[in-house]
């Protein structure tokens, strides 16, 4: 039988976790020593007398010596209290440094925020969120890349954003998501184009058949239309982003398929008409999306709460 066994406590096996106390003990270890007093260092560490006391025989069992002698007088440190306080100073202010250091990680990590984003949400959605964000992070330094859902995958996973906003029907290969809002695309036309003007709605074929100005393909918006239209849409125009598209049809060029939310003002004050369609499924998820395993944290974390709130 070793000494230690032979002094009640556990052999010397096992992990460190279970050999050596945890930090919580060994900082009422060194309370007594500083103060002369359980109650004294109890109070300064927020805790109750018994506690203290139950997490110092706890210490005494698993070192397997005696480390404070209680009296009405006070309490003072054994001669082995008084040697393993000489360690557990050094052990505190170790745990204290890596404390500051990983304080440090935190806030360079805080300090910048990384988004990629589909040109739908980036144009439409993000400042508003980004608005709020300021807010609340306002010494957050934040970077926003527009691209489409191909490009916004591609930055993910070569670590060169922290978080992205994606509008197709599928999640790209490698991401984690979660759906934050949904959308719809219309097809919209210039008040002047022969559509605006029709009573009947657009069948799945008439839309199919015509030229329309798209967007480019990888983009959500073209993977949902082409999806919905079995992959028959016609480009007249491929542009690469929302406001081109946009644009393009304000100026009567053909008409576009584009997102509710981009086409609003333009409806309201007539630059656009919205042609109704039939039998084309033009409803779509918006997802924030993340490598896998690696659930935003921090500032993208904050960002992420507020588009779904």
């Amino acid at each position: 039988m070793s000494r230690t066994e032979e002094q009640g406590g556990a052999p010397a096996t096992g992990s460190l976790a279970h050999r050596v106390p945890d930090l919580g003990g060994l900082e009422l270890l060194l309370a007594v020593a500083r103060l002369g007093s359980l109650g004294g260092a109890a109070r300064e560490l927020g805790i109750t007398q018994p506690a203290a006391s139950s997490r110092i025989r706890s210490m005494e069992r698993q070192l397997g010596v005696a480390l404070v002698d209680r009296s009405p007088r006070g309490s003072r440190l054994t001669d082995a209290g008084a040697l393993v306080t000489d360690w557990a100073r050094r052990i505190v202010e170790a745990a204290e440094a890596f404390d500051v250091g990983a304080q440090a990680l935190r806030d360079r990590r805080d300090s910048r925020l990384r988004v990629a984003a589909s040109m739908t949400i980036a144009e439409y959605l993000l400042p508003g969120w980004l608005l709020a964000l300021r807010a609340q992070r306002p010494d957050t330094a934040v970077s926003l890349h527009a691209g489409n859902s191909t490009v916004v995958a591609e930055r993910l996973l070569s670590d060169e954003a922290d978080v992205g906003f994606v509008e197709g029907l599928t999640v790209p290969t490698g991401l984690d998501s979660v759906v934050i809002a949904h959308d719809r695309l219309i097809v919209v036309t210039a008040p002047a184009h022969p559509w605006a003007r029709r009573r009947r709605s657009l069948a799945a074929e008439e839309l199919a058949s015509t030229p329309l100005i798209l967007r480019e393909k990888g983009s959500g918006t073209r993977q949902v239309l082409d999806a919905a239209l079995g992959g028959l849409a016609r480009p007249l125009i491929e542009l690469s982003s929302t406001t081109a598209v946009k644009a393009a049809a304000v100026s009567g060029a053909g008409p576009a398929v584009l997102s509710e939310l981009a086409v609003g003002e333009e409806l309201a004050m007539r630059r656009l008409v919205r042609v109704p369609v039939e039998g084309v499924a033009l409803a779509r998820d918006l997802r924030a999306v993340w490598p896998t395993g690696h659930r935003p944290t921090g500032p993208a974390r904050d960002l992420l709460s507020l588009t779904r709130g």
